[in-house]
């Protein structure tokens, strides 16, 4: 049964201000930074709370595109700063805590004594899915342990007193975004440090990192970071989370399981894996043992039973997360430890029992209602419903009542925070984190605090949107920072490979860059047929070049097949600008490229991270600002979102040439380009030869030429070498055969040729299929350049070009075949058909 010695209603009163003493006096750790605050002003301050939330807009927390559900997490100015006495009465409480859910996960997945002996209820284990059978005895077979990273979510009541409201045991997330919250505060408002000692978090993280590095079954096996990818909510922590603990970022498609040993499969060939921290759910790991049917690694949870792997927090861990544990934490704390529980829950009460239930249906305003099984679940403040509201809840309750646990609703302690109305007070929820260095738990010198809103829920999951506060622990005067300890580890062997990248991460390198470059041929195009459109009047040439371009856009999915009738029209006019609207294709690549820089936030620089989501962000807010069609301006508007969109492809081939590392996701972010260009390349050229009677007037071939040269930017080129004399052959070497043109085929496919070289070996059949391609395209000038009436045999080129076409589409489906292990891409220049996300794993 509960623990009947609960002290319940101990925090009736006001809420404890943690700035002020109670006597019109700031407590003493607070004087220097106040000091600091009022420095700076009212208005200095508000202004830097508005350049923290800019700079994590900027970092990629937030939605890069504008409309897009954004995690729209901030940080105040102002942080939570706690005494070094208070902290370390804190850690011990916690450590205490750590060690007695590590004893009762022990038991609950071993003996489980506890349910024999009726010291816990059985609803609380076998009804709660966290619960997860298949584990059972997995640690005991090894003597690990199945706890190695925990947090607490702290209330400070009106007595003063830290109460534990949750414990995190299975995924235990925020810990990124508190050492993000340190990061911006320092660099946006240094002068609250100048006067401070505070404790460094950096000692914490290494201890940790060597931890993992420590947890490891045999030398040399790597430690990697298991999220569940893009798509999960927190993917910002993850990746943050494997760079400050140098781990790598991995997902369960990334693994694979032989001869009982988890690998990581990347282009070169299998890595060894030793641990894993895990940033999934449990019963996610294992479509065969957990979840039939869904994702994961086929076969991970038998390596994990065998030793030849360690999972960081184990497996079936977050059951000690279920609310209702913590009503009878205070016995089983004497029980296993023989110890009086040092820091307190939040009162709680399970409400399997009929006396429970009786008490909390008494008066529900005073309780906090959670599932007594389900740690993520917000809970709910019946004190905030309507009384039809709690009548409902109440019925809930008392049909399945073993389903429930309440808890005392607290009054949480307030800190001042910036506001409109300058300093204002708000409630604060505090979490607190812990690592197992293999002897000992240490707490994290700070943390996370949360500035709870009426909305705001004060446990379970993080929040979308929060407004946080970076946690301060005072150093003591004579003491000194000190760093984790180093662990003798082998000495590395020089590496210098290409092939070390993961398929997915090398897959999604090469999608980025082909969404790059079609946004990039896209708006030339574009670029192109506006300036037309803005001329006062079209002659036939014009007339000629715009049905061109037009069939150009209809190929590449900029513009639908029944638009193309719109010739001279305001029709056309329309159909081109509705490219850039919300919907419009030119918008949908812009989503594109901002996804795959998602997927790769762990792979690009900060700099480069930077800059293309500020990039994307100002292009996408250009297109959702664009005049209605009727507007004058609309098309010189659009003009310049073309120019715009070839300056940020240039920077963004600029930041690759300086500052990613050759090979790697440069290779595969290069290939990506180059294959795209040269499709775009022979296919725009093919439409613009392939016009009616093109072999019998002449005039049409040089039309179709002129704009040819204009879309590879080469017209300058052409007429430095040519003075303005068009001809077929010497046009067509200029986009075909030129080894020096940088907007020509044979430099693309040259580029193809150097980027294979560096992943495969010299006389792969990858290299050698590139080899009739590049005759091919010399062949074509060589073959029209021959003729008496060149302009005739260059009309006759569309089909040689549409399977040249075809032939270079075919290598890039042979490379994504045996790098990326996908199925073929469906070979069009449309963006609807090959995105990654329409592509089944083969």
């Amino acid at each position: 049964m509960a623990d009947p010695g609960l002290d319940l209603g101990t925090e009736a009163g006001p809420p404890l201000d943690e700035m002020a003493d109670g006597t019109g006096h700031a407590r003493p750790h607070w004087r220097t930074l106040l000091g600091a605050i009022f420095g700076l002003g009212r208005e200095a301050l508000a202004g830097r709370a508005r350049l923290l939330e800019q700079a994590f807009a900027e970092e990629g927390i937030t939605a890069i595109l504008p409309g897009e559900q954004a995690t729209n997490w901030r940080c105040d100015p102002i942080p939570l700063p706690l005494t070094a006495a208070e902290f370390a009465s804190l850690e011990a409480g916690l450590t205490q805590r750590a060690r007695l859910l590590e004893a009762i996960l022990g038991d609950l997945y071993g003996p489980q004594a506890l349910l024999a002996d009726g010291a816990l209820p059985t609803d609380l284990v076998f009804a709660n899915p966290a619960f997860l059978r298949p584990c059972r005895g997995m640690h005991m077979r090894q003597h690990e342990r199945m706890l190695h990273i925990y947090a607490a979510d702290l209330l400070r009541g009106p007595d003063g007193v830290w109460r534990v409201l949750a414990d995190h045991t299975g995924q235990v997330t925020g810990l990124a975004y508190a050492l993000e919250n340190r990061r911006m505060l320092g660099r946006v408002v240094p002068e609250l440090f100048a006067s401070q000692r505070i404790c460094q978090l950096r000692p914490f993280l290494e201890r940790t990192s060597e931890a993992l590095q420590a947890l490891a079954p045999v030398d040399g096996a790597a430690v990697a970071l298991l999220s569940g990818g893009h798509a999960d909510p927190l993917w910002f922590e993850h990746v943050m989370l494997s760079r400050e603990l140098s781990i790598g970022l991995v997902e369960g498609g990334d693994l694979t399981i032989r001869n009982g040993l988890v690998f990581l499969k990347t282009l070169r060939g299998l890595q060894r894996i030793g641990v894993l921290f895990r940033r999934q759910e449990g019963p996610l790991l294992d479509p065969l043992e957990l979840s039939p049917g869904g994702g994961g690694t086929p076969g991970l949870l038998d390596a994990i039973r065998n030793g030849n792997v360690r999972v960081v927090n184990d497996v079936g861990t977050a059951l000690a997360e279920a609310p209702g544990l913590a009503a009878f934490l205070p016995q089983l704390c004497r029980r296993l430890l023989g110890e009086d529980l040092m820091l307190p829950s939040q009162a709680t009460l399970w409400l399997g029992e009929e006396a429970m239930v009786r008490t909390v249906l008494r008066d529900l305003s005073g309780w906090l209602i959670r599932p007594a099984t389900d740690g993520s679940a917000a809970p709910v403040l019946p004190a905030l419903l309507s009384a039809e509201q709690r009548a409902t809840l109440a019925a809930t309750i008392a049909a399945h009542p073993e389903r429930w646990a309440a808890s005392e609703a607290p009054t949480p302690s307030v800190a001042p925070c910036v506001g409109s109305a300058g300093l204002e007070p708000k409630p604060i929820a505090l979490r607190l984190f812990l690592a197992f260095d293999g002897s000992t738990w240490h707490a994290m010198p700070g943390g996370l605090a949360r500035a709870l809103s009426d909305e705001d829920a004060l446990a379970g999951r993080l929040p979308r949107n929060a407004l946080s506060k970076d946690v301060w622990v005072m150093a003591d005067e004579g003491s000194a920072v000190q760093g984790a300890l180093g662990l003798l580890t082998p000495s590395l062997a020089i590496r210098r490979t290409a092939g070390d990248l993961p398929s997915r991460v090398a897959d999604n390198f090469y999608w980025l860059g082909r969404y790059l470059e079609r946004l990039e041929e896209s708006a030339r195009v574009q670029r192109a047929i506006l300036g037309r459109l803005m001329r006062s009047s079209l002659s036939a040439r014009d007339v000629s070049e715009v049905q061109l371009l037009i069939d150009a856009l209809s190929a590449a999915g900029m513009m639908q097949a029944e638009d193309a009738s719109a010739l001279g029209t305001a029709l056309l006019t329309s159909a081109v600008l509705r490219a850039f609207r919300h919907a419009g294709p030119m918008r949908g690549l812009l989503d594109h490229v901002a996804r795959q820089v998602g997927q790769l936030r762990d792979r690009l620089t900060g700099e480069m991270h930077a800059v293309l989501t500020r990039s994307l962000r100002e292009l996408g807010e250009a297109m959702r600002q664009m005049p209605p069609d009727a507007d004058p301006r609309a098309l010189e508007q659009a003009t310049l979102l073309t120019t715009r969109v070839l300056e940020f492809a240039a920077v963004v081939a600029g930041l690759a040439a300086e500052n990613m590392v050759r090979g790697g996701g440069r290779l595969f972010l290069d290939f990506g380009r180059r294959v795209e260009r040269a499709q775009a390349i022979v296919t725009e050229l093919a439409l613009a030869l392939d016009q009616p009677n093109a072999a019998s007037q002449p005039g049409r071939v040089d039309a179709g030429l002129r704009l040819a040269l204009e879309l590879r930017d080469s017209v300058i080129t052409y007429r430095t070498r040519y003075l303005a004399v068009l001809q077929p052959a010497p046009a067509l070497d200029l986009i075909l055969a030129d080894e020096g043109n940088p907007r020509g085929l044979m430099f693309q496919l040259l580029a193809v040729r150097a980027l294979l070289g560096e992943i495969v070996e010299e006389g792969d059949s990858l290299l050698l299929a590139v080899d009739p391609l590049l005759a091919e395209a010399s062949r074509i000038v060589t073959d029209v350049q021959a003729m008496p009436d060149q302009s005739a045999a260059a009309a006759r080129l569309p089909p040689r070009l549409r399977a040249l076409e075809a032939a270079i589409s075919a290598l890039a489906d042979r490379v994504s075949r045996r790098y990326f292990t996908l199925l073929p891409i469906a070979r069009s220049l449309g963006m609807e058909t090959d995105s990654p996300s329409l592509r089944g794993a083969a």
